[in-house]
């Protein structure tokens, strides 16, 4: 799955315009590298995200293509915050 929806589908990131703008400016970053919006997210990937002062760094735990607002958080691991 594109990081864009993935982040758009767990809803770390509110829209995938959104998601699309911030991988293209470098505030997303998957295992330590700067990611395009198009990278493939696998089970594993470990996302880092600066979004202004606050950074989440969050584990990839399931990749669905849909998820309900009640499963969205089953996706990913928080790290830090």
């Amino acid at each position: 799955m594109r990081l864009d929806k993935y982040l758009k589908i767990s809803r770390l990131i509110k829209r995938r315009t959104v998601a699309n703008e911030a991988c293209d400016a470098g505030r997303v970053l998957v295992n330590g590298n700067p990611a395009r919006a198009s990278y493939g997210v696998k089970v594993g990937d470990v996302l880092e995200l600066h979004l202004g002062e606050r950074v989440l760094r969050a584990q990839v735990v399931s990749v669905a293509e849909y998820a309900k607002k009640e499963e969205a958080g089953d996706l990913y691991r928080v790290l830090e915050d």
